[in-house]
């Protein structure tokens, strides 16, 4: 691997972009992939931009430079802080938007629905899930991708997550969660979040008004199924249980408004994200058909009744990792501000320097990945990368706690639908992300051809 060499000592940021922040941050809104592109051709691995009310941020996607980033003390960084635009979305007391002991103390009490063994109880509902989501899908007819695997992803989260079973609440929240998501899904939603001057409530037909309102229809629901939860006599096996019955070191639970915010994070981390990885795995085992005559052949040696033989299938896992590589859903990780000086490939960073590590250009270096625009699931055979080198879902303290669900979810669902039926695309053309919200996503437009159901 090839890396950067160290440049003189400097209390400069890294150069960049020299136009007005509001200029770059509607780049950013609107193309953010051709606009990283352009300054990583332009200004290299290290470059720092002007994301309006954003603030200055230094971009980083060299391993060298990403490494002394994750590997810093956390205690000499902010990054909740960073990721205030989420907070109209997430509340107060997301995990997400946390820093110190707080931070801390809140992925305590996340991390044990999240545990391997518990996680696996889950497969056999995300398995039947899928079955359904699949069956009135008619042979010879087209069907949304992204879609169908939205509506897959949001009920294994009403499910396994929130554990749903009164069926006029599941109703409700199956409509209104993609509710709440699309009002900031689209470049011009997501403008809401981006441009707090956009913030007006001007009544329920204004853009902001109507987020409101249906942020707190779904608080009222959620709310209901936290006091349903509380009045059970048996602990269920859902998330939603396991995190009513997390205690803290002092022994204190979550308060409700804790729960009410984080099981929102695990909505908006679970649900867009994984429907999006899901639905570019469906393209680009079609797209290309010695990807899919492979994972075909391979699936066929598996046991589907037992998902660790599902698990441990190694080129299911190099396609999903090619999946996350290729067109990672967030483009970054969650910025970092410094506390302390930092020293970053050479540059002295000062106190109160927000860095971010950029996983899109990192996972796009030639010198690490030859070839990078191509999808090559034999990558993740051939050797082993660092966490440095790639990183779908971030690192060090702020890595999405919900990876090893996600990626258990995207098995199951892609078995499940490749040894049960078989596709087409409608059209074989080259598809390009667009923003969702804040993660990047397949566009809305593809759609793919049930031939046959196994």
């Amino acid at each position: 691997m090839q890396t950067i060499a160290a440049q003189p000592s400097t209390h400069k940021l890294p150069e960049g972009p020299s136009s007005s922040g509001l200029w770059q941050m509607l780049q950013w809104i609107g193309r953010p992939l051709g606009f990283m592109e352009a300054c990583r051709q332009r200004y290299g691995d290290l470059f720092t931009l002007q994301l309006g009310q954003l603030g200055q941020i230094v971009f980083c996607s060299n391993p060298v430079g990403i490494e002394e980033i994750l590997t810093a003390d956390p205690k000499k960084m902010d990054a909740g802080c960073n990721n205030s635009v989420l907070l109209p979305l997430l509340g107060n007391a997301s995990v997400i938007l946390l820093d110190g002991e707080s931070h801390q103390r809140q992925r305590q009490l996340l991390m044990p629905p999240f545990h391997g063994e518990r996680m696996r109880a889950y497969g056999s509902s995300i398995t039947q899930i899928t079955k359904d989501i699949a069956s009135p899908w008619q042979v010879n007819h087209p069907f949304d991708v992204r879609e169908a695997m939205q509506a897959i992803s949001l009920n294994v989260i009403v499910k396994t997550v929130f554990g749903v079973s009164n069926p006029e609440r599941y109703q409700a929240l199956q409509a209104l969660l993609p509710q709440f998501l699309d009002l900031t899904g689209s470049p011009a939603g997501a403008s809401l979040l981006f441009l707090r001057g956009l913030q007006k409530d001007w009544g329920a037909w204004s853009p902001w008004g109507r987020f409101l309102r249906v942020r707190s229809q779904l608080d009222h629901l959620l709310y209901q199924q936290m006091d349903e939860h509380r009045s059970q006599s048996e602990m269920g096996s859902d998330i939603l249980s396991l995190m009513l019955a997390a205690t803290d070191e002092v022994g204190n639970p979550m308060t409700d408004i804790e729960l009410r915010d984080e099981l929102v994070t695990l909505l908006l981390a679970g649900h867009e994200t994984t429907a999006s990885a899901l639905t570019w795995a469906l393209y680009w085992i079609h797209f290309l058909p010695d990807v899919k005559e492979k994972l075909i052949a391979e699936l066929a040696t598996a046991d589907l009744n037992d998902a660790k033989s599902i698990q441990r299938l190694p080129y299911l896992n190099a396609v999903c990792s090619e999946t996350l590589r290729i067109y990672p859903i967030a483009p970054i990780t969650s910025p970092r501000t410094t506390r302390m000086p930092l020293s970053l490939m050479g540059h002295n960073l000062p106190v109160g320097t927000t860095v971010a590590p950029c996983i899109y250009l990192t996972h796009r270096s030639p010198e690490l990945y030859p070839n990078p625009q191509a999808f090559q699931p034999e990558r993740f055979l051939e050797r082993q990368f660092s966490p440095y080198e790639y990183l779908p879902f971030g690192g060090s303290n702020r890595r999405c706690l919900g990876m090893t669900f996600a990626l258990f979810e995207m098995k199951l669902v892609l078995s499940t639908l490749l040894t049960g039926y078989q596709f087409q695309l409608e059209q074989p053309q080259p598809l390009k992300p667009v923003r969702r919200g804040v993660t990047l996503a397949p566009p809305s437009h593809f759609r793919m051809i049930l031939t046959q159901r196994r």
